[in-house]
């Protein structure tokens, strides 16, 4: 039958084709297609011939047509064919499909969509012929059954597309390609397509989501782009949260089906990454869509828009030129405004009750970090760019003219610094995970130290030093790019150059060619002309000696060695032999002697870097010390009788005109001290006896410092200021020669006196006669500090009031503050008598340590031995701690006073020293704040690290510095100290930060500072600023402090007395610190202050209800409930500041600062009321929802309690200025000379003050706009509050009005007859309506 077939056909014989198709049944038909198919011989001429007798006008070729597709369609799938075969007979039929009728291809369809609901499609061959059915379905115009109804083709297409949508069946991919190729979707149907697709995600395999990632991709380039980028990066944020909560309790029995493999997720999120980044490759609105759907979403809800996956896809799209800009920018505003939302809600308890979650970008950016690990290179690259993006973006600036600020010096609080901190992060945990791009994240951080030498470079070098440590020997692989950096120290800063070296000082270490090439260029440093270049030759050295130790020289451990940041655990031993070692380091000392004859700053250098050589590299010390005699010999006079034992000359040099230090000899001597007392202390105690032979040796420079140091000191307790050329006839201008000279003479004299101070105290056993040379060494330095200070008091200089920089150790101040106030030993008790007789030697003993601890604070280090090692300083704090504080709360102030001559008393400067203390610890000891109180609580010094309470602690330190402050506050008037008890408030709202703001300590500090505030009448005004400010700090953390502020601003209200002098106010006092002298502008100022602060956290919100009043999720329950509970609270904190501006804006205030600030924060509180009131036109339009009655009440409080007020007072406002430009203009007709200077003053202060009032009237005039809309909307007459607003540009004052008419009356009454007359004629006119404009002709 086929051949008859084929033969008619090739014929051209429809009609014979016709008969000979009758009689045949559908399984003759089958089978016989079948088996020319299997044969592979003219199966497309069969069925072309079949098709041709089987014409579509006839209902038997409809149908025998419609049994040939299904036959063919399940031969297809079988998978018997061959696949060239299968595409053939698929091709025909798609050619033949658009013959079909309506009914027919219905019919096809749906036995198609019936096939795959079943599943029982094998290899989707056919799906092809699927969409060109659907196609030619959808243009059919004939009406087809469905049900019991009719539709055209068009909608039974899309009921079909909804029940193929609507099936459980999962395995679509193929489907939606052709989808995507072939069949026209409307918008809507591509959207119900793809949501459907996105929910099966979650029934899938993970295995399967990155090929239908890829064909939605495909899919959405007819549209719905922002729905497919949303579902994919929603479905994975899912994953990653469940994930998460099973790493965090994996016991977890709530969680219903284990999530897959950590390591299994993270290779499927990187190819579904890749994926999206190929799409956006090809086409680029996807890529728009998703920083724009981010950018949406982001206002919403960050952490739906920034989660570990879509922060990742970004950073891999930034790779792209064209959106690298964009996406950065985005990034970087998203991680500020993050670290300042977080820093909005650490700073209020009440916002952190109504907004208790916020999200942390930080911590998301660094989770990508880990994620990356994962095989994600292409995160790589956009880590690194954000990194040095977010540390050069938000870099520490250089003030002007001035040394920039240090990064390192604790934990920054600012936003811009926490985000270049992050991007340190970034590019440190990325250098840690990422070996491929260790050297490019390395070549970029030297090529910024390099190239930035002028701005500040620290947060780059603290980078390096972290990323030497984390990987020292990746350096080794980089050591000709270090080696190429070194070539440029020459023309480095000296603290870049020292930062520099201390980060690669390990690579030093492990590769020889490296040091040799760094030498190299040290000494040539040491010939450069630049004097910055030398010193960096000097630095170089000095780091050099102190890490190639020589074999037999102490541990660090025995030295007490600083762990620093850049010191690796390394064996020089196992690369170097001690002789290469020892002839190295001597060889370096060799080149450091040249120096010696170079400028002061070169030298100082040198002295001050000595004693870190010696205590690290104990082996040098006879030539460093052999190098010390040797210069010190050059300036002593040994000749037991000369006075001065110093030749001071030596150490200046003229050159024309301008006199120079060239020799710092005080520092010198402080270097020979110093190291002297480490070697007698550790060294010469180390020695066994079989060293004799070198022991002599060594005893002759020991003998030789010891005789020249007692020599020196003898000779210099007799010598008096004129042996020195030094008296106070004596010239010290600095713009003189001699000036110049005598101030160089008398700071060396000083500083060589506290250095003979502190060798005698330290090396004299307590003996007094040793204790009484130090008060002779004293009284030589005393006499020069007075005359320095008297001098530069008479030339104003700033530094009349500073003492010179101390060259007391900081160890030493530590020693001397123990041994004066806390020593009760009694065989030291003759001795230090001595020294306590001494006032003036106790104040300065006192402030040193002000002066070091200050230094600390500012710098993180301090001058002399162990001035940089963070642990001996932190012991050193805690020793003048404990002997400030017993000092301070052992001798009351007042008793001290009362026999002082001038200058601070000591318990001021103890006072000081407390304050400064405790600010450093937080600084820079954060960390070891509770080893820090653990150490000041004598009674608890046996309990463990872990079982310290910081708040208890704290608090019992507050105790002790509120009882002084009580007693401060009690005393009489004459007694009363003002600058203490400014220190005092200071120093407790310092300590306060320590308390947990949750503790019951807390709440009683803060309710011992309400009533100190309401029951101490203090008129001094910056302890009163002080107090109220600790107070608002204190309540801001408990809870809102509007009510705090409403009774203030009456307190204000009853002192300064009402803008009405009629209204009698009544006298209430809730807080006594408010009084006649601090209401203005003192506690007013400060209230008007913390208001605004309140009304910045009420905007911000508002802003926050918008942006869940916009958010149309799922969740709308809990987003109901959160608007509820923020509306809330936002109407009852504008409710009681109304209350607060209600009393303020009727307050008689005197013409200035309060006045102009009052009338910005009403303008402030008008523009937030009409935010509020949009935000319920926005709900309005949005739902159904009516206004609630809490907004009505705060819309008739706002019109009933403030702007008829508002607008009174601004007549006020222009009376007190009026008064002021009338009393000008007096002034000017009384004096002649200088009036328009004078009356063009006082016009600028009247229009400054006046500015903020068309501002105000304008928010008042906005607000009421708004509500009208809102009325409009709500069917809510919300105007009935609010009375007609006073025009401004005419206005009649009725006061003024009856005063004139009362004048008239009394005028009118002197002539009746006329009054009389007057008053009928007009009186008709009083109540006549004024007459109408006549209209003009036209």
């Amino acid at each position: 039958m086929a051949q008859r077939i084929l033969q008619l056909a090739a014929q051209q014989n429809p009609d014979g084709l016709r008969e000979a198709l009758q009689g045949l049944s559908e399984a003759e038909l089958g089978d016989m297609v079948t088996k020319q198919a299997l044969r592979g011989r003219e199966t497309a001429a069969l069925l072309k011939g079949i098709f041709r007798g089987s014409p579509c006008s006839q209902q038997s070729g409809v149908l025998r047509r419609l049994q040939v597709y299904k036959h063919c369609v399940a031969l297809v799938e079988s998978g018997d064919l061959h696949v060239g075969k299968a595409s053939e007979i698929i091709g025909l039929l798609m050619l033949e499909a658009r013959q079909l009728p309506g009914h027919a291809l219905a019919e096809l369809a749906t036995l198609f969509v019936e096939v795959i609901k079943g599943g029982s499609l094998s290899n989707g061959k056919s799906l092809e012929l699927f969409s060109t059915v659907l196609t030619a379905l959808s243009n059919s115009k004939e009406s087809l059954a469905y049900g019991k109804g009719e539709l055209n083709g068009e909608e039974f297409k899309k009921q079909l597309i909804n029940t193929l949508c609507s099936s459980k069946y999962v395995h679509l991919c193929q489907l939606h390609l052709r989808f995507n190729r072939d069949i026209p979707l409307s918008g809507e149907e591509l959207q119900f397509v793809v949501e459907k697709v996105l929910r099966m995600f979650s029934r899938l395999d993970l295995q399967e989501i990155p090929p239908l990632v890829y064909q939605l991709l495909l899919l959405s380039a007819k549209g719905s782009k922002k729905t497919v980028l949303e579902g994919i990066i929603s479905f994975f944020n899912q994953l990653d949260k469940r994930q998460k909560e099973e790493q965090r309790v994996p016991q977890s029995a709530d969680l219903e089906v284990a999530t897959v493999p950590l390591d299994q997720l993270r290779h499927v999120e990187g190819t579904v990454i890749l994926h999206i980044v190929s799409a956006i490759n090809l086409d680029q609105d996807i890529g728009e869509e998703l920083i724009k759907h981010l950018k949406t979403e982001q206002q919403k809800d960050p952490g739906k828009a920034l989660c570990p996956f879509s922060v990742a896809l970004l950073l891999s799209i930034a790779v792209k030129h064209r959106l690298q800009e964009q996406i950065f920018d985005f990034l970087k505003t998203s991680i500020t405004r993050s670290c300042k939302d977080l820093q909005f809600l650490e700073a209020s308890k009440f916002l952190q009750d109504l907004c208790p979650q916020q999200y942390d970008v930080t911590a998301v950016i660094l989770e990508v970090v880990k994620n990356s690990a994962f095989g994600w290179d292409h995160v790589t690259q956009g880590l690194v760019d954000l990194g040095f993006n977010l540390m050069e973006s938000y870099e520490p600036k250089k003030p002007f003219g001035g040394k920039a600020a240090e990064t390192n010096l604790g934990l920054s609080k600012m936003p811009a610094q926490q985000a270049c901190k992050l991007g340190a992060s970034i590019l440190l945990e990325t250098f840690k995970v990422h070996e491929p791009i260790r050297s490019d994240i390395l070549e970029q951080v030297l090529n910024r130290v390099l190239m930035k030498a002028a701005s500040p470079v620290s947060h780059f070098i603290e980078l390096l030093s972290n990323i030497v440590v984390s990987a020292p020997l990746v350096l080794q692989n980089s050591s000709s790019r270090v080696t190429e950096t070194f070539d440029n120290l020459s023309f480095l800063p000296i603290d870049t150059v020292q930062g520099l070296l201390r980060a690669v000082q390990p690579l030093l270490k492990v590769s020889m060619s490296v040091r040799d090439s760094l030498i190299l260029v040290l000494q040539k440093a040491i010939f450069s002309r630049q004097l910055d270049a030398r010193k960096a030759a000097v630095a170089g050295f000095l780091l050099l000696l102190r890490n190639f130790k020589i074999l037999g020289s102490l541990t660090s451990s025995q030295c007490s060695q600083a762990i620093g940041a850049t010191q690796v655990q390394a064996d020089v031993h196992a690369c170097y032999n001690s002789a290469a070692n020892e002839a190295f380091c001597l060889e370096i000392l060799g080149s450091l002697r040249r120096c010696l004859s170079q400028q002061a700053d070169v030298r100082l250098m040198l002295y001050e870097g000595f004693y870190d050589v010696l205590r690290r590299n104990s082996q040098l010390a006879s030539s460093i010390m052999e190098t010390l005699l040797s210069q010190i010999k050059q300036y002593y006079l040994p000749q037991p009788d000369l006075l001065p034992p110093l030749k001071l000359e030596g150490c200046i040099m003229a050159q024309g005109d301008q006199i120079f230090l060239q020799e710092p000899l005080a520092h010198l001597l402080c270097c020979i001290q110093h190291c002297l007392a480490w070697y007698k202390s550790t060294v010469h105690l180390c020695k066994g006896a079989d060293e004799e032979e070198e022991e002599e040796e060594d005893v002759g420079f020991e003998q030789n410092f010891e005789e020249m140091l007692e020599s020196v000191t003898r000779r210099m307790i007799k010598s008096e200021l004129e042996d020195f050329e030094l008296d106070k006839s004596a010239d010290f201008s600095p713009s003189s020669g001699v000036g110049v000279k005598n101030n160089i003479y008398a700071i060396q004299v000083m500083g060589i006196c506290e250095v003979l101070i502190e060798y005698n105290f330290s090396t004299g056993n307590f003996s007094k006669n040793r204790f009484e040379d130090v008060l002779g060494l004293f009284t030589c330095y005393n006499k020069l500090s007075e005359i320095l200070k008297e001098k530069a008091g008479k030339n104003k200089s700033t530094l009349g009031n500073k003492i010179a920089r101390s060259f007391l150790s900081m160890g030493f101040v530590s020693t001397l503050l123990t041994a004066l106030f806390r020593d009760n030993a009694q065989s030291h008790e003759e001795s230090l008598a001595v020294l306590r007789s001494s006032t003036e030697f106790l104040r300065y003993a006192v402030s040193v340590a002000l002066q070091k601890v200050q230094q600390l604070e500012e710098t993180g280090q301090t001058d002399g031995p162990d001035g940089q090692n963070p642990e001996k300083m932190f012991q050193n704090l805690c020793k003048i701690t404990r002997v400030l504080l017993w000092r301070y709360t052992s001798i009351p102030t007042a008793v001290e006073e009362s026999g002082k001559k001038k200058g601070k008393s000591i318990s001021l400067l103890c006072l000081e020293g407390l304050l400064r203390i405790f600010n450093t610890m937080q600084q820079l000891y954060a960390a070891r704040i509770p080893q820090f109180l653990q150490a000041l609580d004598i009674t608890d010094g046996d309990a463990e690290e872990a079982d310290i309470n910081v708040t208890e602690k704290a608090a019992f330190q507050i105790r002790q510095f509120q009882r002084c402050l009580v007693n401060q506050l009690s005393s009489g008037e004459d007694d009363f100290n003002s600058k203490e008890t400014q220190l005092l408030i200071t120093i407790l709202s310092t300590l306060s930060k320590l308390l947990d703001p949750g503790s019951q300590q807390f709440l009683q500090f803060l309710t011992w500072t309400v009533k100190i505030c309401k029951e101490n009448a203090l008129e001094d005004l910056s302890c009163c600023k002080g107090l109220l400010t600790l107070l608002f700090s204190l309540h801001v953390l408990y809870k809102s402090p509007v009510s705090l502020l409403r009774e203030l601003a009456q307190d204000i209200h009853a002192c300064l007395g009402d803008i009405d002098q009629d209204i009698e106010i009544e006298s209430r006092s809730h807080f006594a610190i408010v009084n006649v002298k601090t209401a203005a502008p003192t506690v007013c100022l400060l209230v008007l202050g913390q208001a605004d602060k309140v009304l910045e956290e009420v905007d911000w919100l508002i802003k926050r209800l918008t942006i869940l009043g916009s958010d149309t999720s799922e969740d709308s329950t809990q987003a109901s409930n959160q608007t509820q509970a923020l509306e809330k609270g936002v109407i009852l904190q504008l409710g009681t500041l109304l209350t607060v501006f209600h009393e303020l804006v009727q307050t008689a205030l005197p013409a200035g600062s309060c006045v102009d600030s009052l009338l910005r924060s009403l303008s402030k509180t008008y523009a937030i009321l009409t935010s509020l009131i949009k935000h319920y036109i926005q709900a309005c339009r949005s739902t159904s929802n009516t206004v609630p009655g809490r907004l009505e009440k705060l819309v008739k409080l706002s019109g009933s309690h403030l702007t008829p007020q508002c607008y009174s007072f601004i007549t006020y406002v222009q009376n007190i200025h009026s008064e002021s430009l009338s009393f000008a203009e007096e002034k000017k007709k009384k004096k002649k000379e200088d009036e328009t200077a004078a009356i063009s003053t006082v016009m600028a202060k009247v229009l400054r003050d006046t500015k903020p009032i068309p501002n105000l009237i304008f928010a008042i005039e906005q607000y009421e706009k708004f509500l009208i809309h809102l009325s409009k909307k709500s069917k809510v007459n919300l105007m009935q509050y609010m009375k007609l607003s006073t025009s401004r540009d005419f206005r009649i004052n009725a006061s003024m009005l009856d005063s004139v008419l009362q004048e008239q009356n009394t005028e009118d009454a002197e002539n009746e007859p006329d009054n009389n007359q007057s008053s009928t004629t007009e009186q008709p006119d009083e109540n006549q309506e004024p007459q109408k404009k006549r209209r003009r002709k036209k």
